[in-house]
Order: structure tokens, then sequence, then C-alpha cells
């Protein structure tokens, strides 16, 4: 049941193909940072957080809380978090010396393997010509037509620099197409951080246990209508009490900002259907999904075509980046098209551009999403069974190369049901994972990510690294 979110039913998620496309490991360069020849126990040994703790005690002082995004500061699992110093292909080094299999992956984008050496040759020639221009380039170009082709909701593309940028730009776009202000969006579901969509938010919100965010002021999100994920008939209930006042759904079609949750057989569908007939817009954040979940993000995977969609992370390659797309009658709304505003000026950078292009050019070789759904399946299959083994309450799932797991017997199929997790526990396999050398995202609310980088070896490795940690909860 690990590849179906400990749900009874059957769906493709569950599916392992049988194959590996023996071009993906071979794809992963040389590292050029020294590995520590160590064995696991030994590694346990000599395990130290040392540096990182001096280099966070100062930054605590120069930063609040010592970081730039709340979920590094480990504050839901405990313990010392970990400055990094190096990545490269699946693995990461911190700047005590200390080597991680990385199922993190830069929360995604990382999904071709860190600082791939095509990549870096390739922004290597584009810094040459410049690092930003402020007007366009050619390269925005080429990557719009990639996404174009790719997905199959957008003929028309707006770049921007970050996937909270996107999803204030696409909400945006559908309240002026529509000529409505209401929105519904999922619990746990997160959005970035702009004001209309901290409510009921997940990601670093979820993981710290946050009310709904102060400084956010009422009236920006009194048109923000929430339903539980995975919960067709709230939704329906909301449309029936706010007839012709609802602009859009958005919602993250295979959630990863409050643990992954993967949606039921039809909810999709159902929402597709009932927007349609409410005259709204069906948006998907992709963010996270987009080009992950299959070439063509968790739209193509599922079937289901929505009016708009969001993109970040991958389309970088690395680089901070993002985008919304959607039919060409509703993006001509765009300035300077049309009368909806929005701008950037590092928009199209040259670089994210560059990163991207190359990154998508590697996911069109054939056997690429094979080979990621097959190390990820064998990966949370071999984890839940471990923690079962071991007498834990576990769930987990996975599509494509995204996962997740719960510290519940489950099913998990909303934020409430996530919340159930044995949170304590978690934390203290999460502490347990960093000294046996695997490195997770530091919450039970985050999805991790897999990559063409990461081994059969890496799989194994983690397995039999979570087999002992079981054994010592």
């Amino acid at each position: 049941m690990a590849a179906g979110v400990g749900l009874s039913w059957t769906s493709k998620i569950a599916r392992i193909p049988s194959s590996i496309p023996p071009s993906s490991p071979s794809r992963s360069p040389a590292r050029r940072v020294v590995r520590m020849a160590v064995s696991l126990d030994e590694k346990q040994k000599t395990f130290s957080l040392k540096k990182s703790e001096e280099a966070f005690n100062a930054a605590k002082e120069l930063m609040p809380g010592g970081v730039n995004s709340p979920v590094r500061a480990f504050k839901s699992v405990g313990g010392q978090p970990i400055v990094m110093d190096s990545v490269k292909g699946s693995h990461m080094w911190d700047i005590d010396g200390n080597e991680y299999i990385d199922y993190v992956g830069s929360w995604g984008p990382a999904i071709i393997g860190h600082a791939d050496d095509e990549v870096l040759a390739a922004l290597a020639e584009t810094m040459k010509k410049g690092t930003s221009f402020g007007a366009p380039c050619l390269l925005e170009n080429v990557l719009a037509e990639m996404v174009i082709s790719a997905v199959p909701s957008i003929e028309m593309v707006r770049m921007v620099n970050s996937g909270t940028e996107a999803c204030m730009g696409v909400i945006r776009l559908a309240r002026a197409f529509t000529k409505r202000e209401k929105i519904i969006k999922f619990e746990g579901c997160y959005h970035g951080h702009a004001d209309p969509f901290l409510v009921k938010a997940g990601s670093g919100v979820a993981t710290l246990g946050l009310p709904d965010s102060p400084g956010v002021p009422k009236g920006a999100t009194y048109e923000t209508l929430t339903s539980p994920f995975n919960d067709i008939s709230t939704v329906k209930n909301l449309f029936e009490s706010n007839k012709g006042e609802i602009a859009a759904v958005i919602l993250e079609p295979v959630v990863g900002n409050s643990g992954f949750i993967a949606p039921k057989p039809g909810f999709l569908s159902d929402l597709r259907e009932v927007t349609k007939q409410n005259d709204a817009l069906l948006v998907f954040d992709e963010v996270m999904t987009g080009f992950r979940l299959s070439y063509g993000g968790a739209q193509e995977y599922f079937g289901i075509t929505p009016d708009l969609t969001t993109l970040g992370k991958i389309i970088g390659g690395g680089l901070p980046v993002g985008a919304y797309g959607g039919r060409r009658e509703i993006m001509e709304m765009v300035a300077p098209a049309g009368p909806m505003y929005q701008a950037g000026t590092l928009s199209g950078n040259p670089l994210a551009m560059t990163a991207g292009i190359h990154t998508l050019k590697r996911l069109k070789e054939p056997g690429c999403y094979e080979y990621l759904t097959k190390i990820t399946s064998e990966l949370v299959v071999g984890i839940v069974d471990a923690g079962k083994k071991a007498g834990h309450a576990i769930c987990g799932g996975c599509v494509g190369g995204m996962f997740g797991f719960f510290f519940t017997e489950g099913p998990v199929y909303e934020f409430t049901d996530a919340k159930k997790s044995d949170t304590a526990k978690f934390a203290k396999f999460y502490r347990g994972m960093l000294e046996e050398g695997v490195y997770f995202a530091p919450s039970q609310f985050e999805a991790g990510f897999t990559s063409l980088a990461h081994t059969p070896e890496d799989i194994q490795r983690t397995i039999e690294a979570a087999e002992k940690v079981f054994q010592q909860l």
C-alpha cells in the first residue's frame, strides 16, 4: 500500500515499472569534492555539527531565526540546523564535512541531480554575455516554447521569479478574467506567502504550527474560501452558497506542502466539472509537480487539463524562477497585451532560462520518468516496510519522483489526517537518519524528491539506514 498513501484503492500511482533506463544513472557526473571514506557505523561515531552550530549561532544575530526561510531552522525536528557547503549529483556536504544522500533536492528543482556538469557549462557560457539584461532575450522564447509544448493547459506563458510570484499573478489574472473576487483553496495547500493564500496554509506554516499570519489584513483573505483536500462535497457547497462569485479554485494536484497527499480517484475530474458548471477557472499549482510527475506535469499524468497553471523550481534548473500560463484568451489579459498589470525586472533572467532549458532537455530523454518512478517506489516501499516490521505506525506514497511518508496508520486523504502523525517520533527518526548520512526535509509536513542522479545503491543504503534507525526508536 506504500505507493497509494495507505489508501485502499488501486491507481496507476501504485504501478512500478520493471526496467531502469541505462542512461539515467550514468549521467551522474564525477563529484568534485572528496567523499568521506567511512562506513555507516564509523560515520555515526564521528558525526559532528560543531561548525554548523557556530555558523547558525552567528546567523541568529544577523537574520530572523538565523535563516532566510522558516523550515530551514529545524524547529519541528529539533537539534542543530545544518549549514551546507556543496552539492553534487544526489549528495550534499555540510561545512563539518558530513556527507548526505539528499532527498530534498533544493525542494524539488534538482531533478537531474545537483550541479549537473552540462548545466554548469551552459551557465558559464551564458554568464560571459551577462547575468541580467532587464530586456528581452532569445532564451525566453526558447524556454517558453518548451513549456508550451509540454504542458497541456498552457498556450501562452509569463515568466516570473518565484512560485509565490507566479501564484500571486495567476490569482489576479483569474479575478480579472472572470470579474469575480472569491477563490477556493484547500487546507494544508501552500501557494506561496502572498496575503490571499495565508489561510489554513501548508509548508512552513504547517510545519511550525502557526495560525494564519499576523500582518495579513482581514480584507486580503475575506474572499478566500477553504475546503479539505479530496472533499468535493464541500467544494460544491461553497459554489452553491457563493453563486456567481467564485473566480477560481486553486490547488496542488498532488499535495506536497502538508506532506505527500495524492488525489482520490475522480477528485480532480470532479473539480474540473464543477468549475466548468459554475463558469469558474481551475488553477493547478504545479510549482512542485510540474515536470516532476511527468514531462507534462500532474495534468498530463492524471489527464485533467486546468484553465491556468503555475510552475517553478524545475523550469529554472535550480535558479530562481517561476511562471504562470494557460489558455490564450485568458493570458492575453496580462499587460502589456491586456489591462491586468504584473511586472518583474528579473523575469526571464538569462541564467535561469539557460538552466531551465538544459534541465528540460535532459528530462525529454527516453526512460527518465520510468526510472524516477522505479527508484522512488522502491524507496517508499522499503521505508514503510521497515517501519512496519519495527512495529511503528507508518504509511507513505509516491508519484514519479515525489514522495512522502507519515508516522500514522493512515489513510491520509487531507491535512487533518496528516496532523494525526506522531511528529515527535518523526523528529527522532529524522535526526537518526541525519547521523546515518540521509537528508530528508526537516518536517513531517513536506514532500521528498528523488532525482535521476540517485542510484540504486543510494536507495538501498537509505533503506538500510532506515531499518537501523527504526530499531532504535
